[in-house]
């Protein structure tokens, strides 16, 4: 009990009482700098927060009039869709040729080109 008694008198001894007053008025500056601090950032925040608003609006009225005019310009090409025919192919320059196809010739054995690659099934008439 003796050794903590003067283990405590030597450490206390080497304390040095501090004024009140310095401590408040670090303790408030600090305070006062950091609401300082967080209003500068819900500004920021909040400006971007409006500016964001803002050209989210444009975007909206660009998209809509960009809309409108894709679809005044399917209008246009379907009514332009129409007027294409033969007579109008012909007038720039177009043939109309006779389409060539190839054909298969018949094998052997009875077997045509169609019965290739299919089943024929018999009816059971049991």
């Amino acid at each position: 009990m003796k050794q903590i008694s003067l283990k405590l008198n030597s450490y206390a001894g080497n304390i040095n009482i501090v004024n009140n007053y310095d401590i408040q008025k670090r303790v408030r500056n600090t305070m006062f700098i950091f609401v300082v601090i967080l209003a500068f950032c819900y500004v920021l925040i909040l400006g971007n927060t409006v500016f964001n608003i803002i050209e989210r609006r444009v975007l909206e009225t660009e998209s809509r009039s960009l809309s409108n005019e894709i679809g005044n310009l399917e209008l246009q090409y379907l009514s332009m869709s129409d007027k294409v025919d033969f007579e109008l192919a012909k007038s720039m320059g177009f043939k109309e040729i006779k389409a060539k196809f190839a054909t298969r010739k018949t094998l052997g054995y009875g077997l045509s080109s169609e019965s290739i690659g299919s089943v024929k099934l018999t009816t059971n008439e049991i």
